[in-house]
């Protein structure tokens, strides 16, 4: 499996954890699942994936209501994210 599919792989994992968690409000958690459905687009690059899945969580990370545990978790998602390249 190459890097890139790796990473996007972790970054999946993380936004499930957002996205399944009651915790997080709604808008949050329906942004994490439509990051992941970004990533696992099938016609676009693993890079432009990545670069969808970013832009998407980086308008949530600064959402006022998004709990600090999510937030932190987005970040690494995104920081992983930012790591794809493609091959």
């Amino acid at each position: 499996m190459s890097d890139s599919i790796e990473k996007m792989n972790q970054a999946i994992a993380i936004l499930k954890q957002i996205s399944e968690d009651t915790t997080t409000p709604r808008n949050i958690r329906r942004a994490a699942s439509e990051a992941i459905e970004a990533l696992k687009e099938g016609k676009y690059t693993p890079a432009v994936k990545a670069s969808n899945a970013i832009s998407i969580l980086e308008e949530v990370s600064q959402d006022p209501n998004c709990p600090l545990h999510s937030r932190t978790k987005i970040w690494s998602a995104v920081s992983i994210l930012e790591t794809v390249r493609d091959e």
